[in-house]
C-alpha cells in the first residue's frame, strides 16, 4: 500500500511557542455532496483512551460522523469506519492500544474498503507512529488531534484510494467554534473552555501534542453553557489541561473565577472541573467556588510530588510549601471540600527522603482521592534522558507504600458518609450488578442503589449505609 503524507509530526516544531494571538476559525458544516452519499447505510465504531479532552474530541469526531449519516455501531465487524482515539500520558495506555489495533486490524483483510483509522496523542509522537506503521500495515489513516476538523476529507479519501493516509502537523493551534457535536451524555456535558499547555513539565508529552494554551471567547463558551441549562443539563464540566489559565492568551479581561461565576449564576445544578495547576490557582478563584452551591466542592489538585528538589526537576514552578499554603486556604474557605490529587513515584532519581517527603505531605493533605503512577518515560521529553539510578522493584515497592499511606485517610472519609444522606446523580445501571443504579455524589463518591432506571439522569437523596473504601452502598430516599 502506498503512503501519502499530508503532514508529519516534529516535536521540536511542536515546542515552538511564538507570541502570536490566538486564531479563531469557525466550523464548516459544508460537506461534498459524495460525502453524504459515502455515509447512508454505513456504521462507524470509536474507541477512546484516555481524558475527558479525549472523549470530548470523540464527541466532535460523532457529530461529524453522523451529519453526514454514518450511524454508530458498538460492534467493529459491523463498521465501515473504525477509529482508535488514542491516548500517551502513560506506557500502559499505549500497550492497550497496540493490543486493541492488533484486535481489529482483521477486519481490514475481511473488508478492503473498511477505513481503519488511528488518532490522538499517541500518532502526535514520530517515534511511535513510526512504529505504528511498521507494526500495523492495515492501519490505513493517521490523523493528530489538530486534524479532526479535516476528520470527513479525509476518511473521503482514504475510502476511495488504495492509500495509508498520515496527515499530522505539529503547531500550535486554534480555536475552532461551532463545531458539530454528538455528546455521549444526555445529562451530564464537557464543556472545553482552553485548549493545549505552556507549563512544559519535564515527564509531560501534552504541550507537544494539544499545542499552546488558547483561550476560548468568554461568549462562545457561555452561550455553550446557556444552551446546555436549557436542555436540561444536570452537570457541565469545563475541561482544559490547565482551566484556571483560563484567560491569559485573550485581551477580554475575563479569568476563569469569570466562568465559574456566570455558570454558577445560570443554575446549572453542578458545575465541575478539571485540570488544575497549582501555580495558577487564585485565591478569586477560591472565594467563587465557595460562594455559589452548585459549583461542586471536590478539586482535582495536582501534586506530583512533596519534595521541592523533585518538583523543581519536574518543571511544576510550585514548592512544597506553596502547595500546602494552597491547601489550607482552600481548606478554610470552602467548607466540605473534597480533594484529589495525582502523584508519580519514581521520577528519576528520586531518593528515598524525597519519596518521604511525598508520603508526609499526603499525610498532612489527608486526600480524599488520588491517581498513583509510577514514572513512566515519554519520548521526546526532557525526563527521558535522564539516566536513573532507581530500581523498578524500588518504584513498585514505593508506589505500594504510597497507596497505603492514601487509603488511611480515603477510608477513614469513606466511613464517614455512613448513616448520612447524599444528593446522587444517576448515571445508569452498575457495571457490577445490573439490578443496582450507580451515580456519584457531590464531592464525587461513587454511590450504588436499588432503583428504577426512570431515575437515570437525576439528582435524588441516597442514604449510606455500607462503605466500601472507593465506592458506597446506600438506599433511595423517598422525597
Amino acid at each position: 500500500m502506498k503512503t501519502k503524507i499530508i503532514n508529519y509530526p516534529d516535536l521540536i516544531e511542536a515546542r515552538n511557542r511564538q507570541k502570536s494571538d490566538t486564531i479563531f476559525l469557525d466550523a464548516s458544516t459544508a460537506h461534498l455532496k459524495e460525502m453524504e452519499e459515502l455515509g447512508k447505510g454505513k456504521k462507524y465504531y470509536i474507541h477512546t483512551y484516555g481524558c475527558q479532552a479525549n472523549v470530548r474530541d470523540e464527541e466532535t469526531m460523532r457529530g461529524m460522523l453522523e451529519s453526514v449519516n454514518f450511524t454508530k455501531t458498538e460492534d467493529p465487524s459491523e463498521a465501515d469506519v473504525i477509529i482508535i482515539n488514542t491516548c500517551a500520558v502513560r506506557e500502559n495506555a499505549e500497550d492497550k492500544v497496540y493490543g486493541e489495533i492488533g484486535n481489529l486490524k482483521k477486519y481490514r483483510r475481511i473488508n478492503k474498503k473498511l477505513v481503519l483509522g488511528i488518532c490522538g496523542c499517541m500518532v502526535e509522537q514520530p517515534e511511535i507512529l513510526q512504529i505504528l506503521q511498521d507494526k500495523f500495515p492495515e492501519v490505513n489513516l493517521y490523523f493528530g488531534t489538530h486534524e479532526i476538523d479535516q476528520l470527513l476529507d479525509l476518511i473521503y479519501e482514504t475510502y476511495n484510494s488504495d492509500i495509508r493516509l498520515i496527515s499530522i502537523k505539529s503547531k500550535q493551534g486554534e480555536v475552532i467554534e461551532n463545531k458539530l457535536v454528538k455528546r455521549n451524555n444526555e445529562y451530564k456535558a464537557f464543556v472545553n473552555i482552553i485548549y493545549g499547555c505552556n507549563k512544559f513539565c519535564t515527564y509531560c508529552i501534552v504541550p507537544y501534542t494539544r499545542g499552546k494554551e488558547r483561550s476560548r471567547k468568554f461568549n462562545e463558551i457561555m452561550d455553550e453553557v446557556r444552551e446546555l441549562k436549557k436542555a436540561n443539563y444536570q452537570e457541565i464540566t469545563f475541561l482544559g489541561q490547565n482551566v484556571n489559565a483560563y484567560g491569559k492568551d485573550l485581551n477580554e479581561g475575563y479569568d476563569f473565577a469569570d466562568i465559574l461565576e456566570e455558570a454558577a449564576k445560570m443554575g446549572i445544578p453542578r458545575i465541575r472541573f478539571t485540570t488544575s495547576h497549582p501555580w495558577d490557582f487564585s485565591s478569586k478563584m477560591i472565594e467563587i467556588i465557595a460562594k455559589y452551591d452548585n459549583i461542586m466542592k471536590c478539586i482535582h489538585l495536582p501534586v506530583q510530588s512533596g519534595n521541592d528538589e523533585v518538583l523543581k526537576l519536574m518543571g511544576r514552578r510550585y514548592t512544597r510549601e506553596h502547595y500546602l499554603n494552597l491547601v489550607k486556604e482552600m481548606r478554610e474557605k470552602i467548607p466540605g471540600l473534597s480533594l484529589s490529587t495525582d502523584i508519580i513515584v519514581g521520577f528519576p532519581n528520586e531518593t528515598e527522603e524525597q519519596f518521604k517527603d511525598t508520603l508526609s505531605l499526603v499525610d498532612i493533605v489527608k486526600y480524599e482521592s488520588a491517581f498513583t503512577f509510577i514514572y513512566s518515560p515519554r519520548r521526546g521529553t526532557p525526563a527521558a534522558k535522564i539516566d536513573d539510578n532507581v530500581s523498578y522493584a524500588d518504584k513498585s515497592r514505593r508506589f505500594k507504600e504510597l497507596v497505603k499511606h492514601l487509603e488511611v485517610n480515603i477510608e477513614k472519609d469513606a466511613k464517614s458518609y455512613v448513616g448520612g444522606t447524599y444528593k446522587v446523580l444517576v448515571d445508569g445501571a452498575s457495571k457490577t450488578d445490573k439490578d443496582m443504579l450507580s451515580g456519584y455524589t457531590e464531592s464525587n463518591k461513587l454511590v450504588h442503589f436499588k432503583g428504577d432506571e426512570s431515575l437515570i439522569g437525576k439528582i435524588v437523596n441516597v442514604k449510606i449505609n455500607e462503605s466500601h473504601t472507593y465506592s458506597l452502598l446506600g438506599e433511595l430516599v423517598n422525597e
